[in-house]
């Protein structure tokens, strides 16, 4: 795990944070910015986890101190008489507890499952944005591709842009979030340069859907949240479509 780049968010933030090495989150535990609050994600089970949940990880972060000695203290178990107003704890009381089934905790949810599935969301709707974006890039010098006519393929450089986001939206669907930092790149270059190449030639509904398809590829790695992961993806995917639908006409 020493060099594994990881991604870490607090229960209440929108927006997840790294990479990082191990070497960084120790440092980020000594400065008090990770708690055993903090979720980080992992890629193996597509999940955000408590980084205690992580036996190695926790003995990196949070290694144990030598013992130098206690007082010995009597404990007395939890609602050990049996009575009318205090019925004994079942293991199947946990269990309701946990799953958000008792008088006490109905209603409450853990907003962690919630925000692992949006993440999952985003990395697919990312990926959907890319291949899209692919399709509307590659459309135009298909022609000359098909044909490996190099000299033709230079008037289309396009294209080459487009086989790098068939790529990222390939690896995108296999799950491959450590690409989400050269995934922010790709959608800032699209803003930058595809937005100001259309508005020069003075093409502006393909510009506003370069915009469009952009910013919704950007935060579509960014939310960890419903509401705003769908507006985003929706404003990714209608921007691409809008964009692959002009190249195909």
């Amino acid at each position: 795990m020493a060099n594994q780049e990881i991604y870490v968010r607090g229960v209440n933030d929108a927006e997840a944070r790294g990479p990082f090495s191990m070497e960084q989150l120790a440092s980020l535990v000594e400065a008090g910015q990770v708690t055993v609050d903090t979720y980080y994600y992992d890629a193996t089970t597509e999940q955000w986890l408590l980084v205690t949940s992580n036996a190695e990880m926790k003995a990196v972060l949070w290694p144990e101190k030598k013992r130098m000695g206690f007082k010995h203290k009597e404990f007395k178990a939890v609602n050990e008489e049996k009575s009318e107003s205090a019925p004994p704890i079942t293991v199947q009381d946990f269990l309701a507890a946990a799953e958000g089934k008792t008088d006490e905790t109905k209603g409450k949810k853990d907003k962690s499952v919630s925000m692992m599935a949006a993440s999952i969301w985003g990395t697919r709707s990312a990926a959907l944005i890319s291949i899209a974006s692919a399709v509307a890039l590659i459309l135009p010098g298909f022609d000359a591709l098909t044909a490996l006519d190099l000299n033709k393929l230079i008037l289309y450089p396009g294209v080459f842009l487009g086989a790098i986001d068939a790529v990222i939206g390939l690896l995108l669907l296999l799950g491959v979030i450590q690409i989400y930092p050269f995934v922010r790149f790709r959608a800032v270059f699209g803003l930058g340069f595809l937005g100001f190449l259309f508005m020069t030639q003075g093409q502006l509904t393909p510009m506003i859907a370069v915009v469009a398809g952009s910013v919704g590829l950007y935060f579509c790695t960014i939310f960890l949240s419903y509401i705003p992961l769908a507006v985003a993806a929706l404003l990714g995917l209608g921007g691409m479509a809008m964009l692959a639908t002009m190249s195909y006409a």
